[in-house]
């Protein structure tokens, strides 16, 4: 089994813990829909597929585990980091990409590096294409015009 598909069984089994079964459906909808939104963004800017799809699939655990959004980011970025260690299939590089991009994903208003920018427009693409109908969260506006621009959108 590939690497993607090993942290998928460790994210489902904590999403499959989710009690409250709307709350499970959005934690599985928005973490493979940030996945394959990072999937498609570090295609498009030759970045690592493959680990951007993986911290996309773990930026929220701390959330989804604990019920708890509070500083999410910061602690779900431990929690990822003893996810990847224990697995024991990831070098000390790969998780400290990971564990960047996880940290400083809900800093939107800031450009920070290359494959940390990958996870901050990949949640704001999910986020604006869950539901093109709901209006977009001012702190996600700007990035989601970069991001039509970058992708042609009109």
């Amino acid at each position: 089994m590939n690497r993607i598909e090993q942290v998928r069984e460790v994210v489902d089994s904590i999403l499959g813990d989710i009690i409250n079964e709307e709350e499970r459906r959005y934690a599985y909808i928005h973490l493979y829909g940030v996945a394959q939104a990072a999937a498609l963004i570090a295609k498009k800017r030759n970045e690592n597929l493959e680990l951007s799809i993986i911290a996309a699939m773990l930026h929220d655990i701390y959330s989804y585990k604990n019920m708890d959004a509070a500083n999410h980011a910061h602690k779900g970025a431990v929690i990822a980091k003893e996810i990847l260690t224990e697995l024991k299939i990831f070098s000390g590089e790969e998780i400290a990409l990971i564990y960047s991009a996880i940290y400083n994903h809900s800093d939107k208003d800031m450009i920070g590096e290359t494959f940390d920018e990958i996870l901050k427009d990949a949640d704001v693409m999910q986020h604006v294409f869950y539901n093109p109908l709901f209006e977009i969260k001012a702190h996600e506006l700007g990035r989601f015009h970069n991001l039509k621009n970058e992708f042609g959108i009109i």
